[in-house]
């Protein structure tokens, strides 16, 4: 699973942690139906907001269905969410899935780029766009907006440099957001939200992809790929700044918008989007109470010394920093993780669960040290 929103059902709730689960699972169930068993790779955290939107919205009851065991879940058995909420969580998915597998490709990056493996990937890569394209068709949605963004964001991207402002590099990612969670609106039967949901799409958009290029700074400078802070020569603090702004955005939109239960989508794009925020910048330095490990040190200066130097890019588009450039001032580290057993870590928040619930736990192994209950029933 991979996605920028991660919460944990200690955070949730009982009920919104069920209702949470539910959507996650439908998510991945209705890939496997439709598209099959290898669509599944496409599940993702972020894509089950669609399907949680449209349901949030709709005068009907949610629809659900039992699911059988699953190793995922520890082999419990849930109830599921059906119907064309999650057809379109897994359209998207599924087509922003193709696109990246592709891009995978272009760029010779990951398992998708390796020679041996790439006339397979681009082969799965065409099916998915096909299979979300028609899925998207039967649910009256043009995924083409969705392929059209991603085509101009690898243009834009070879174009970019110094100069380039970075919200002109996000606007895809925006353009592709807002398409989906606008439409969620027309699914659910209230056309008077599909404006605002667009402002929602669009804020999350730019935050998804600012978060997804700080967490990959390190790696893509190590490895000379191409990463739009560095690009723009933009700083940490003015990336955070943007997101915080899109965090806000997303607040005083989602007013305007009209729910029959929006206790989910709150919790999902106030409270834990901003979380994530706060976890990719390390803009939390508390510490376990039992365990005073901060998260997110500041990374020695010297390490991006010793990294300066890159040679001048070659022809063919090397994507590293150029000469003498090191990263963005003041960028923070990825945290820094170490689970032993099943303690939360508190953000000065509520209580969150560590093992493979939420990923942004520190544990010490005493026990429960900021919540009434134990989370060992998690592990």
């Amino acid at each position: 699973m991979f996605g920028i929103i991660r919460p944990c059902r200690h955070r949730l709730g009982e009920e919104l942690g069920r209702a949470w689960l539910a959507q996650l699972c439908g998510l991945c169930l209705s890939l496997r139906d439709d598209h099959g068993q290898s669509a599944r790779i496409a599940t993702n955290y972020d894509g089950l907001v669609v399907s949680a939107l449209v349901e949030a919205q709709s005068t009907a009851p949610p629809t659900r269905r039992a699911a059988g065991p699953c190793p995922l879940r520890g082999m419990r058995r849930a109830d599921v969410a059906t119907g064309d909420s999650v057809r379109l969580a897994a359209t998207v998915s599924l087509v922003l899935a193709a696109a990246k597998v592709r891009d995978h490709i272009d760029d010779g990056d990951g398992m998708a780029g390796t020679a041996g493996i790439r006339p397979a990937a681009r082969r799965i890569a065409q099916r998915w766009a096909r299979q979300g394209e028609s899925s998207g068709v039967g649910l009256g949605f043009d995924t083409g907006v969705l392929l059209t963004a991603v085509d101009r964001q690898t243009a834009m991207e070879l174009a970019a440099g110094p100069s380039t402002p970075l919200l002109e590099i996000t606007e895809p990612t925006e353009t592709a957001t807002a398409a989906a969670f606008g439409y969620t609106a027309v699914v659910a039967g209230r056309p008077g939200n599909q404006q605002p949901l667009s402002e929602v799409g669009r804020m999350f958009g730019r935050i998804a992809h600012l978060l997804d290029a700080v967490e990959d700074l390190y790696d893509d400078v190590e490895h000379g790929k191409w990463n739009p802070l560095v690009i723009t020569r933009t700083e940490a603090a003015e990336a955070q700044r943007l997101c915080t702004d899109a965090l806000l955005g997303i607040e005083l939109a989602l007013k305007e918008v009209e729910f029959s239960d929006g206790r989910l989508i709150h919790k999902l794009l106030t409270h834990e989007l901003r979380r994530s925020v706060q976890r990719t910048f390390g803009g939390s330095s508390h510490a376990c109470a039992t365990n005073q490990t901060t998260l997110n040190p500041v990374r020695p200066i010297s390490r991006w010394d010793r990294r300066r130097g890159y040679p001048p890019p070659p022809p063919g588009g090397y994507y590293g920093p150029p000469q003498g450039y090191g990263p963005p001032p003041g960028y923070y580290g990825p945290p820094q993780r170490r689970r032993s057993s099943c303690l939360p870590f508190c953000e000065g928040m509520a209580c969150c669960a560590c093992c493979d619930c939420c990923d942004d736990c520190l544990c010490c192994g005493e026990g429960c040290c900021c919540a009434d209950e134990c989370c060992n029933d998690c592990c």
